[in-house]
């Protein structure tokens, strides 16, 4: 069936401090959670957050003009002098801090410092950051050059008309900035370290959304991730291999037989028992949820959840995935991983099956992108501008707050366990990854719901309205896996991609 170090939230510390120790002894059959306080699972608890907060350093570039009579004696710019730069100054620290206070994300935003000499911004470059926003109001190329990061990631915002106009809203050009036609490694040749796309003109919601995109890809490169069963790629065996190298991803291997171990330890532990069947229960009482299969397969879906999760807690990981989720881990767990996966995911973990590391890097990104969770399914072949999404694991919370309406009902292949059918939203808006295996190239596109139908295949399923060039998706039909989320987030993803030196080829704006 297709069906970084992380920094955990004080809600995830405290469950892990209460944990005690971070290595568990398997070697008996021994109450799991002997002598330890049991962190309730809570549906109305916010998403769990994990990411690091951007650090962000403001500059703003100027030098002063000095009047000489019947000359020439200034260049373009509302910023001529110390008083003007003071205020701006302030004007941009105001602005900033309204951007972090209706940030969806972390952003810290470091205080703003004023350069007007390549001394200063060389001084401003040795200090500790993640990004650096430049605001060239006046100066030279030799002055820009030195604002600019060679190591971190660098945004210019010049004025037009959000306040006083800069000299580089005019002077700024590819002289000094890469462009599409060039290659990253040309651009570098060149003393280009800032791309086109880098550039903002007033618009502070433009500077919000790379800001995003950059938060995205500092929490998204050395994600840690448990791996149950081992790693792999569907039709890309080098896939966790590349995840590695390219990403950074730390792979954590964790044997079906360490699984075994678990199972028959929680089982052993009336406490843990009781308190999965209570969150069954509960479960089961959210608003819109129907039950058509077993409750007694809901409640060893939440005695796997409790293991999978102490699993990420103990090596300090926010993802996982499962590999034979279909085959192996029924017979022991007595139950399917698909709702278990989706408890995570409407959590705030980072949940996938398969352990498809073709598809795991874009949905580890996206999730960061969106702070919602997202939707790995199968693709299917496109036809009349649509095409269906299914699997059989889907989280329910995919707005990040709301439960879809969803149908407890049986895993597809086996007609045994615990799945979610979830009904999404007619007309909602998604966001769609499909990358080419393990080639370093990624289509994104949107699409909108349409239907939720009940055909014979994997029990999450929807039909969606492709938004764009459809007909070029049939030429990128590999039988492979997408990621999805809620809302419009390509041009976050598309300027990811390029940061992480990936090839976006976005189909809805080509349309």
């Amino acid at each position: 069936m297709a069906c970084c170090s992380c920094q955990m939230n004080r809600r995830v510390f405290l469950g892990l401090s209460a944990m005690g120790t971070a290595s568990v002894s398997l070697a008996a059959v021994a109450p799991l959670y002997a002598g330890r306080q049991i962190e309730d699972w809570n549906p109305d608890e916010p998403l769990v957050q994990f990411g690091k907060a951007l650090k962000v350093q403001p500059v703003l570039m100027y030098t002063v003009s000095a009047y000489v009579k019947q000359r020439s004696y200034k260049s373009w710019g509302g910023i001529q002098n110390d008083e003007a730069a003071d205020l701006e100054a302030s004007r941009i620290t105001q602005q900033l801090r309204m951007l972090a206070k209706t940030a969806e994300f972390p952003v810290e935003i470091l205080p703003i410092v004023k350069v007007k000499t390549v001394q200063d911004a060389q001084e401003v470059n040795r200090r500790h950051f993640d990004a650096v926003i430049v605001y060239p109001a006046r100066g030279g190329g030799d002055l820009l050059g030195a604002c600019i990061s060679r190591e971190r990631d660098t945004i210019i915002f010049a004025r037009k008309s959000s306040g006083p106009v800069y000299y580089w809203y005019e002077a700024l050009s590819v002289r000094y900035l890469q462009t599409e036609k060039e290659t990253a490694e040309e651009a570098l040749k060149q003393g280009k370290y800032v791309h086109v796309d880098d550039v903002v003109i007033d618009q502070i919601d433009e500077l919000k959304w790379r800001l995003k995109a950059l938060y995205a890809v500092r929490n998204f490169v050395g994600t840690k991730i448990v791996t149950l069963g081992g790693p792999w790629g569907k039709y890309s065996p080098q896939a966790p291999q590349v995840a590695a190298n390219k990403f950074g991803m730390e792979i954590i291997d964790v044997s079906y037989d360490d699984l075994a171990k678990r199972i028959r330890s929680a089982r052993v532990d009336k406490g843990l028992v009781r308190k999965s069947k209570e969150w069954a229960k509960r479960y089961v009482a959210i608003p819109n949820t129907t039950l058509k299969t077993d409750m007694v397969f809901v409640e060893n879906c939440f005695l796997l959840y409790r293991i999978f999760k102490d699993m990420m807690l103990e090596h300090n990981a926010s993802a996982f995935t499962i590999r034979n989720c279909m085959a192996t881990v029924m017979p022991m767990s007595e139950t399917t991983a698909c709702l278990t996966l989706g408890l995570l995911n409407d959590e705030g973990y980072m949940a996938f099956c398969e352990s498809d590391f073709v598809i795991i890097p874009p949905g580890v990104l996206l999730r960061h992108i969106s702070g919602k969770p997202v939707f790995l399914h199968n693709s299917t072949f496109p036809h009349n501008g649509e095409v269906t999404c299914a699997h059989c694991i889907a989280p329910r919370r995919m707005d990040g707050v709301n439960y879809d309406p969803t149908e407890i009902t049986t895993h597809y292949e086996s007609e045994y366990g615990a799945a979610p059918k979830v009904e999404m939203p007619i007309g909602q808006e998604l966001t769609f990854i499909d990358p080419e295996y393990s080639s370093g190239r990624w289509l994104g596109f949107k699409g909108e719901v349409i239907r939720n139908p009940y055909y014979e295949i994997c029990r999450s399923q929807q039909d969606v309205r492709i938004i764009g060039n459809w007909r070029r998706l049939k030429s990128e039909v590999r039988d492979s896996h997408w990621i999805s989320t809620y809302g419009d987030y390509l041009k976050e993803a598309g300027y990811a991609a390029r940061k992480l030196h990936l090839t976006w080829d976005n189909i809805t704006e080509a349309g």
